[in-house]
């Protein structure tokens, strides 16, 4: 016999866990790509992206 697993639904508190945090400007922010190449400007530039709402910001050295 297979093992059968209990599906059990997500609780909105836990489907939006975190997400508060991002609209009220406190963001998780990681670097995504450390040199990426800006061709227009002729400057290295640094991507973070936030590991909650997956939003981008771009730096540039």
């Amino acid at each position: 016999m297979a093992d059968i697993l209990p599906f059990k639904r997500k609780t909105p508190a836990e489907k939006h866990k975190g997400k508060s945090l991002c609209v009220h400007g406190f963001h998780k922010w990681v670097v995504q790509t450390e040199k990426k190449f800006d061709v227009k400007q002729g400057k290295l530039v640094t991507v973070y992206r936030c590991a909650r709402c997956s939003k981008e910001k771009t730096k540039l050295l």
